[in-house]
């Protein structure tokens, strides 16, 4: 009988709760979550457009690393993400807690082959979409860093001005895709309609010159 695969919604003839292409690419996903993490690390010093901030008075704001990167490298990135879903896989299957020792790398490494190891569960696992959904945003994270799309993404309009909680700019490239007549950072989600963009050129120029 045809189920819907909660991941894509497409029709499933496999009657799993994810549908193979689904499958073939939650897998590829993970495989590749190591080679990215240690590319990550090559990206943690800020660049200049990332490495100064416009605080909260007009200052410029020295970023020791790049808050983006660190994140995904940092406790809670990562690394746990993908260990703390081995863990629960175990506990949905009633098996003993996986060992998951050792550096993030490490840890890294055992919990993707742990999950791989469980695939053909995982595709009719109840939670097969959260899962699929949350290694999809990991990766999409890291690939934006270490992978950049090289598709045409319409017209520079310059660097993000929005400000963080700790008063510090988000400095990430905003393009203005075609057809499209608001441009949003791909990084902090700020949206950029026609009417800000004066002010916001406004403040690049401010922020290029503190």
């Amino acid at each position: 009988m045809d189920t819907t695969c909660t991941h894509c919604h497409a029709p499933d003839p496999t009657g799993s709760t994810l549908c193979v292409p689904c499958t073939t690419t939650l897998t590829a996903r993970l495989q590749d979550l190591p080679r990215l993490y240690e590319a990550l690390a090559a990206h943690l010093a800020p660049s200049m457009a990332t490495g100064q901030g416009r605080g909260s008075k007009g200052g410029p704001v020295a970023l020791p690393v790049n808050e983006h990167v660190l994140g995904l490298r940092a406790p809670g990135g990562m690394a746990d993400v993908v260990s703390d879903w081995l863990t629960a896989v175990h506990r949905d299957r009633h098996l003993r807690a996986p060992r998951l020792a050792g550096d993030a790398l490490t840890r890294l490494h055992t919990a993707v082959a742990g999950l791989l190891a469980h695939m053909p569960w995982i595709a009719v696992w109840e939670h097969a979409d959260e899962l699929a959904q949350e290694i999809h945003d990991l990766h999409r994270n890291a690939s934006s860093v270490v992978d950049p799309d090289p598709r045409p993404r319409g017209r520079r309009i310059g660097h993000c001005q929005s400000i963080d909680t700790s008063g510090t700019i988000c400095g990430a490239v905003l393009h203005l895709a075609p057809g499209e007549q608001v441009a949003r950072c791909d990084w902090c989600g700020m949206a950029w309609p026609p009417a800000t963009w004066m002010q916001l050129k406004a403040w690049q120029t401010e922020n290029a010159a503190a």
